[in-house]
C-alpha cells in the first residue's frame, strides 16, 4: 500500500542541502553572464572614453592602463545591482518554463523556501558592491589622482578641451572649438593677488604647453575688463593685439586632487555634511539677523508716517528687506550640501538595490511561462533602463528642486519591493 503526502506535511518540508546549492549555483551563474555584459557596457561608456581623451595626448600606454584599474571600481558597484536582477530573473524564467519550479512545489517545498537562496544571494551581492563602492572606490581614487598628477606634470594640456568649462584655483576658462593648439573663442574669469575681478576674453588663443611652469595661453585681439571687488562700478578696460595668460601648475593640480563626495566613504560624506549643516545654521543665523534688522527698519519708518523725513526712504528699506529675504532663502538652499546628502544616500541605495531587485526578480520569474529566460533577459532589461532613469531622475529632482535626498535615491528600491511583494501575492494565490 503506497503513503501520499499529505498537504500538511508537503509545507512543512524544509529545503534540503541538494536543492539549495542547486538554486544558488544556478543564480550565481546567470549573475555572473549578467554581471559581464553590464561590466563590459559601463566599461566602453566610462573608461575607453577616459583612456581615448588621454591617449590623444601621448600620455603612455601603460599609465592609461594604470588609470582604468583605479577606475574599476566604481564599475563594479554599479554593474553588481544590475547583473542581480537580470541573473535572478535569467534562472527563475528558465526553472519556470522548464517546470522545475512546478516539481519543486509538487514536492513539499514553499515559495519561500525557492525565494530563500536567493535573497541569501542578494545579501551578498549588496555587501559586495557596497564594500567596492565605500572602500575600494576612495581607495582606487587616492591612486588615480596620484597618478593622474604625475601625467599632468607631464602633460598639462591634458586639462584643456574643446568646449568646455574648466575650473581652477581662481580662475575659470570657457574654449570653443580646437584645432591642433588653437583654441577659438576663449573666456577667462579669474581673480588677481591684489582682489580684483577680471573678464579675458580673446577670438584665438594658442595652448603651450610649458613643462613646469604650467601652460601659457597666447591670445590674439584680446580685451580684459577688471574692477574692484567692493565698487564693481569702479572697472578698468583695455584691448591688445597679443596677450600671453599663464596657468601654474600648482593651480592645474589643485584641480585635480579635489575630491567629489562620490569618491568619498560613506564615513567620510557623513563628517562632511555634519560639518556643512553647522556652517549653515551659522550662515543663516546670520542672515536672519540682518532681516531682523531690515525688518525693525522698514517698521520704524512706517510707523513714524509721512510726517517723518524717513518716509520718503521707505522704498529703500522695503528693498533692503526684500534683499535680505532672498539671501536668507538662497543660503538654506544650499546645493553643496544637497549633493552631499544625495551622495550619502546614494552610496547604500544602489548597492542594496540588488536586495530589492532579487525580491522583485523572484516574483516576476515565477510567473513566467513559455521561453521563460529570454522573457526574462527583456524584462531585465526593461527593469533596468527604468530604474536607471528614476535614479537620474531623483538626483536631479533632490539637487535643483529641493526634494528629499532619502526618497530622491531610495524611490526606486521601493518601487521594486512594493511591485515584487504584490506579484508575489498574485502567484501564490493562483
Amino acid at each position: 500500500m503506497s503513503v501520499g503526502i499529505t498537504p500538511k506535511l508537503r509545507q512543512n518540508r524544509g529545503m534540503s542541502c541538494t536543492i539549495f546549492r542547486y538554486l544558488v549555483s544556478e543564480i550565481l551563474f546567470s549573475f555572473l553572464v549578467a554581471f559581464l555584459f553590464f561590466f563590459f557596457i559601463f566599461f566602453i561608456n566610462q573608461l575607453l572614453l577616459l583612456a581615448q581623451h588621454i591617449l590623444s595626448k601621448k600620455v603612455p600606454f601603460r599609465e592609461v592602463v594604470l588609470l582604468v584599474l583605479y577606475a574599476l571600481p566604481s564599475i563594479i558597484a554599479m554593474a553588481a545591482p544590475f547583473a542581480s536582477l537580470l541573473g535572478t530573473l535569467m534562472t527563475l524564467g528558465r526553472l519556470s518554463s522548464d517546470n522545475e519550479i512546478l516539481v519543486m512545489l509538487s514536492s513539499g517545498l514553499s515559495y519561500r523556501n525557492i525565494m530563500a537562496p536567493a535573497l541569501c544571494i542578494g545579501i551578498f551581492i549588496s555587501l559586495g558592491s557596497f564594500f567596492a563602492n565605500d572602500v575600494l572606490l576612495p581607495a582606487g581614487m587616492v591612486g588615480y589622482n596620484r597618478l593622474y598628477r604625475r601625467i599632468l606634470t607631464s602633460t598639462p594640456a591634458l586639462e584643456l578641451e574643446a568646449d568646455s568649462v574648466k575650473r581652477f584655483k581662481d580662475t575659470v576658462i570657457v574654449t570653443g572649438n580646437v584645432t591642433g593648439n588653437v583654441i577659438e573663442d576663449v573666456l577667462i574669469l579669474d581673480k588677481t593677488s591684489d582682489g580684483e575681478r577680471r573678464l579675458i576674453l580673446a577670438q584665438q588663443a594658442e595652448l603651450r604647453d610649458a613643462g613646469k611652469e604650467g601652460l601659457s595661453l597666447d591670445m590674439k585681439r584680446a580685451f580684459i575688463q577688471s574692477s574692484k571687488e567692493v565698487a564693481r562700478r569702479d572697472y578698468d578696460y583695455a584691448s591688445s593685439g597679443f596677450l600671453r595668460y599663464w596657468i601654474p601648475q600648482e593651480d592645474l593640480i589643485q584641480a585635480v586632487s579635489s575630491v567629489s563626495p562620490r569618491e568619498m566613504s560613506s564615513l567620510d560624506v557623513w563628517r562632511e555634511i555634519k560639518v556643512k549643516e553647522r556652517n549653515l545654521a551659522a550662515r543663516l543665523e546670520e542672515r536672519y539677523r540682518k532681516v531682523l534688522e531690515q525688518s525693525l527698519t522698514l517698521e520704524s519708518v512706517l510707523r513714524r508716517g509721512p510726517e517723518r523725513d524717513s518716509w520718503n526712504r521707505r522704498a529703500n528699506a522695503t528693498a533692503g528687506y526684500v534683499r535680505e529675504v532672498e539671501s536668507a532663502k538662497a543660503v538654506r538652499n544650499d546645493m553643496s550640501l544637497s549633493l552631499y546628502r544625495i551622495e550619502f544616500n546614494k552610496k547604500f541605495s544602489i548597492p542594496f538595490g540588488a536586495l530589492s531587485f532579487v525580491f522583485l526578480a523572484v516574483s516576476l520569474g515565477l510567473l513566467l511561462k513559455k521561453n521563460g529566460q529570454t522573457v526574462g533577459i527583456f524584462f531585465g532589461l526593461i527593469i533596468s533602463f527604468i530604474y536607471w532613469a528614476l535614479l537620474l531622475g531623483g538626483q536631479t529632482m533632490g539637487w535643483r528642486m529641493g526634494y528629499s535626498p532619502f526618497w530622491s535615491m531610495w524611490l526606486a528600491n521601493v518601487l521594486a519591493i512594493v511591485i515584487g511583494f504584490i506579484l508575489c501575492i498574485v502567484r501564490m494565490r493562483r
